[in-house]
């Protein structure tokens, strides 16, 4: 049964955990995170709301457990193919004039979307002279990213997406499968720095020629949705893009004015100014 949470200690809550350990959920879609609180209540038999303020702030192991459970880890290889197609078809090719490229992926969960990129690098031969950037707030999705192992199970889905996406070799020659899991080749993976970023109180940190951002933005208030667009904006180079999720878009960004629409369907964009 859920536990009511009242705005104000749950503020109160937010800002103790921001204070003792630098983690900022103030500006998180307030009923997406009160339902993951309240999962996370259920699933370790805390009574009260009070009684999981204690814990999270006087036991540092639960509260990196709390931080798991807060973060979207939700994806899968070439999720949304039509995406991946646009940008083989719309990005990539400009991309290939710089003599380096650097991408970064924010929010890369377990780090499907990077071995997607990777792949849809290496197949347009651009993938030796690129750094892909894939951050995360969550360390645990990030070591899963950083050994490459994934069930089997999920492989027709995902070669379903990589075909779909454009793919122009057998999906089953960028991995080894082992019985139930697959490992990536490890080609995919020496361009890949998985490393630890929160897009609520990280800065930038490198200038991009594309940043990906999907099915994050989401779970932010406008506040910070605007907060995170300008980071981007701050962190493109002069005519580089981004892209995001499918509901997600820069129409009420204050940023909106300086950037041109690529693929309207697909969220792509262009810093213009």
């Amino acid at each position: 049964m859920d536990v009511l949470i009242d705005t104000p200690e749950y503020k109160e809550l937010l800002e103790s955990i921001r204070l003792a350990y630098g983690y900022d959920f103030t500006d998180y879609a307030e009923s997406s995170v009160k339902r993951r609180i309240n999962n996370f209540m259920g699933s370790r038999g805390l009574a009260s709301f009070d009684q999981l303020g204690k814990v999270l702030l006087n036991d540092e192991s639960i509260f990196e457990q709390f931080v798991q459970d807060l973060s979207i880890t939700v994806t899968e290889m070439f999720r949304d193919p039509s995406f991946y197609k646009s940008v083989r078809d719309n990005v990539l090719l400009r991309l290939a004039t710089y003599p380096v490229i650097r991408i970064w992926l924010a929010g890369c969960a377990t780090g499907e979307e990077a071995y997607s990129m990777a792949i849809l690098l290496k197949e347009e031969g651009l993938l030796e002279r690129t750094i892909i950037y894939a951050t995360d707030i969550n360390q645990r999705s990030l070591e899963t990213a950083r050994h490459g192992i994934y069930s089997l199970a999920g492989m027709t889905t995902h070669t379903h997406n990589y075909l779909h996406a454009g793919g122009k070799n057998n999906f089953s020659e960028y991995y080894t499968a082992k019985y139930n899991s697959v490992l990536f080749a490890k080609s995919l993976s020496q361009n890949i720095l998985f490393s630890p970023h929160n897009l609520a109180t990280d800065k930038s940190f490198n200038e991009f020629q594309l940043i990906i951002c999907r099915n994050v933005l989401i779970y932010f208030n406008q506040h910070l949705q605007d907060k995170v667009i300008n980071l981007f904006y701050d962190s493109l180079c002069p005519f580089g893009f981004v892209g995001l999720g499918a509901k997600e878009s820069l129409l009420f960004s204050s940023q909106k004015e300086n950037f041109t629409e690529i693929d309207k369907k697909e969220k792509i964009y262009m810093r213009a100014k």
